[in-house]
C-alpha cells in the first residue's frame, strides 16, 4: 500500500474513532446527530472515491464491475445525505413515509449486478448477452416487488406501520439474497478475488446486522441518530474505504481456471422462476381480503404491466437463445464434416504407409537379381558380338541401370522418417549424376554438356535423396532420347530470386510424337513410378518439378529448390500448401 493510501486510511480510521467516541460519550442531542451524520457521509464519500481509480485504470468488464460498486455506494451516500438534509439542515426527523427509501432499497441492485458479472471467471463461461438479460429479468422482478409490497402503503393507502413492516421485510430479503450471492462468489474464487469477496461479505454482514439492530431499537423507541446502534453501521462504512484501497494495492487478475456453466444455468432458472411467480402474486393480490380494494386493484394492474414487460424480455431471450443454438448446430455440423475428412485422410495415410512398406520391401528384394543382371550384361558387352547383337546388349544394360535407378527411388520414397537435411551444393550433385550415368550415355553415343553457375547458392536437403532425383531424371531423358533420337543432353544450374534451379534439356528429337499422343505422352508410363518418387522427395524439400515439352520435340526438366538463405535457420522446410505432382507447360 502506498504512503498516500496509508494516510488516507489513517484519516478514515480517525474519523471512525471519533464517531465511536461521540456515540459513547455524547448524550442524545442535535450536536451528536449532526456530528455523526456528517461523519457517516464523509465515510461513504471516501469509500466511493477509493474505487474511482480502479474503474479508471480498468477496461471492459473489470471497469463495469468497479463502476457498479461505485454506483451502489453512491446510492447509499445519497440516502445518507437525505438524512443530513432533514436532521442537520431542517433540524427535524425524517418523515415516516419517506420517498427516499427507494434509494436505500436500490443501492444493493448495482452491487448485485456487479456480482453477476463475476470477473474472476473466464468470459466465455456463459453466453454474455443471455446472462445479462437473465439478470435484467431478476432486477426488474426486485423492483416489481418493491412497488407491489411497499408503494401501496405509501401512496395508494398511506399506512405507516404497514409501510415500515413491508419495507423492512423486503429490504431484509434483498440483503439476504445479496449475502448469498457474495458467499457463492467467495467460495467459487481463490487468491486475491477470494480476499476481495470476503471483505465485501464482512462489510455487507456488518451493515445488515446494524440495520437489524437499528430496526429492533426503533421498534422499542430507543433509537436515535449517533446512538450505539449506529457503531456497526459506521464500521461498515469505513470498511468500504479499506476494501477500495486494498484492491488498488493488490489489483486482482482474472482467474483463468476452467469453470462450469452451473452459475449461468441457475441464473436462467431463477429468471424463469421470477416470471412464473407473477401469476402467484396476482392471485395473492386478488385473494388478500385484509387489504383495501384500491391496493388490490393497484397490485393486479401492476402485475399485468410487469408480466407484459417481462414477457417481452423472455421473448428476446428466447430469440437470442435460438440464434445461439443455430450457430452451435452449424458449428457442430462443420466439426463433424471436418472429422470425417480427417478420418478419410488418416485412412489414406495408413494405406500409403502400408504401400510404402510393401514397396520398400519389394525394392530391396529386387536389388540382388538386378545386380546380377547388370553384371551379366556388362560381361556380354565385353565379349565379341556381331554388329546386330552389340546394340541389343547395350540396350539390356541400359534398361537394367534404369531399373536399378527406379528401385533406388522407390526405396527412398518408402522411407518413413525424414532424413537429416544439410546445406548441399547442387552443382556437385549434378556432376556426380553425370559421372554415375556415364556408362549409359556413352553406350548410347549421347553427348552430355554441362553449364553450372559458379555462384549457385546451396540448398538444404538430403544429399542421397537429391542425388537419386538427379539420376532418375537423367535416366528418363536418356531413355526418351534412345527411343526417339537425339544426341545432345544439356545439364545446367541457375538461380532465381532465392531459388536454385537444375535444368536437364534434350535437343530437338528426330522422332516426334503424333498430335494425338502429344498430350498423353508428357509423362512416360515407364517413368511414372520413378517420377512420382522424385516428386515426393522434392516436395519434402519444399521444392517442385516441372516439365516443358517443346513443339520441335525437345524437352526441359526443371527442378526448383529454395536456397539456404531463404530457409529459417534451425528449421526444416515445410511441405508446400498445394503439392505439385508433375507440372507441364504449353508448347512454346
Amino acid at each position: 500500500m502506498s504512503k498516500g493510501s496509508k494516510l488516507w486510511l489513517a484519516a478514515v480510521m480517525g474519523a471512525l474513532a471519533a464517531f465511536i467516541v461521540a456515540a459513547l460519550v455524547l448524550p442524545q442531542s442535535f450536536r451528536l446527530t449532526a456530528f455523526t451524520d456528517i461523519i457517516q457521509s464523509l465515510l461513504l464519500a471516501s469509500g466511493a472515491a477509493s474505487f474511482v481509480p480502479l474503474a479508471l485504470r480498468a477496461q471492459g468488464r473489470m471497469r463495469l464491475f468497479w463502476s457498479l460498486i461505485i454506483l451502489g455506494i453512491a446510492f447509499w451516500l445519497c440516502y445518507q445525505l437525505f438524512w443530513v438534509y432533514y436532521e442537520v439542515l431542517l433540524r427535524r426527523d425524517v418523515p415516516d413515509l419517506f420517498a427516499g427509501d427507494v434509494i436505500l432499497f436500490l443501492n444493493i441492485v448495482p452491487l448485485m449486478a456487479a456480482l453477476a458479472l463475476r470477473p474472476h471467471v473466464p468470459r466465455d463461461e456463459y453466453a454474455a448477452r443471455l446472462g445479462r438479460l437473465d439478470f435484467a429479468l431478476l432486477l426488474v422482478w426486485w423492483f416489481y416487488l418493491y412497488v407491489l409490497i411497499v408503494i401501496p402503503w405509501q401512496y395508494v393507502t398511506p399506512d405507516v406501520p404497514a409501510y415500515n413492516r413491508n419495507l423492512n421485510t423486503l429490504y431484509l430479503a434483498e440483503k439476504i439474497a445479496f449475502l448469498v450471492g457474495l458467499t457463492a462468489c467467495w467460495i467459487g474464487s481463490h487468491g486475491r478475488w477470494k480476499n476481495l469477496y470476503a471483505s465485501l461479505f464482512g462489510m455487507s454482514f456488518s451493515y445488515s446486522a446494524s440495520s437489524a439492530m437499528a430496526n429492533w431499537a426503533i421498534a422499542r423507541k430507543v433509537y436515535y441518530s449517533g446512538s450505539l446502534y449506529d457503531i456497526p453501521l459506521a464500521i461498515a462504512m469505513a470498511w468500504v474505504t479499506w476494501i477500495g484501497l486494498r484492491a488498488r494495492a493488490h489489483a486482482p487478475q482474472a482467474d483463468s481456471r476452467e469453470v462450469s456453466t452451473v452459475y449461468g444455468v441457475w441464473v436462467a432458472r431463477c429468471s424463469m422462476i421470477a416470471v412464473f411467480s407473477l401469476p402467484l402474486f396476482a392471485t395473492w393480490a386478488i385473494s388478500d381480503a385484509a387489504v383495501p380494494s384500491r391496493i388490490r386493484v393497484f397490485r393486479l394492474a401492476l402485475t399485468l404491466i410487469a408480466a407484459f414487460f417481462m414477457g417481452v424480455m423472455v421473448f428476446v431471450r428466447q430469440y437470442l437463445l435460438d440464434r445461439e443454438l443455430i450457430h452451435l448446430l452449424r458449428h457442430s455440423r462443420d466439426s463433424v464434416d471436418n472429422l470425417k475428412r480427417l478420418q478419410a485422410q488418416i485412412i489414406q495415410s495408413e494405406k500409403l504407409a502400408s504401400i510404402g512398406q510393401l514397396v520398400g520391401g519389394a525394392a530391396h528384394e529386387l536389388n540382388n537379381p538386378i545386380t546380377a543382371m547388370l553384371g551379366y550384361s556388362d560381361l556380354l558387352l565385353s565379349t565379341p558380338l556381331t554388329p546386330e547383337q552389340e546394340p541389343l546388349a547395350a540396350k539390356i544394360g541400359q534398361y537394367v541401370r534404369r531399373t536399378r535407378s527406379l528401385v533406388a527411388s522407390l526405396i527412398s520414397f518408402a522411407r518413413q522418417a525424414p532424413a537429416l537435411k544439410t546445406p548441399i551444393d547442387l552443382n556437385t550433385l549434378a556432376r556426380t549424376a553425370v559421372k554415375l550415368t556415364q556408362p549409359q550415355w556413352e553406350a548410347l553415343k549421347i553427348e552430355v554438356r554441362t553449364q553450372f553457375e559458379a555462384s549457385l547458392p546451396k540448398v538444404l536437403g538430403d544429399s542421397n535423396q537429391l542425388l537419386q532425383v538427379c539420376l532418375q531424371l537423367v535416366a528418363s531423358c536418356l531413355h526418351v532420347m534412345s527411343d526417339r533420337g537425339g544426341k545432345v543432353l544439356t545439364i545446367s544450374t541457375s538461380q532465381q530470386e532465392g531459388i536454385s534451379v537444375l535444368q536437364i534439356a534434350t535437343e530437338p528429337l528426330s522422332s516426334l510424337p503424333s498430335a494425338n499422343s502429344r498430350t498423353t505422352s508428357l509423362v512416360d508410363p515407364e517413368d511414372g513410378l520413378g517420377l512420382i518418387a522424385c516428386q515426393g522427395i522434392v516436395q519434402e524439400h519444399q521444392g517442385r518439378i516441372s516439365r516443358e515439352p517443346r513443339q520441335d520435340g525437345a524437352m526441359l526438366l526443371r527442378v526448383e529448390l529454395p536456397a539456404t538463405a531463404s530457409v529459417p535457420k534451425g528449421k526444416q522446410p515445410k511441405e508446400p500448401t498445394v503439392p505439385v505432382l508433375w507440372q507441364s507447360r504449353p508448347y512454346a
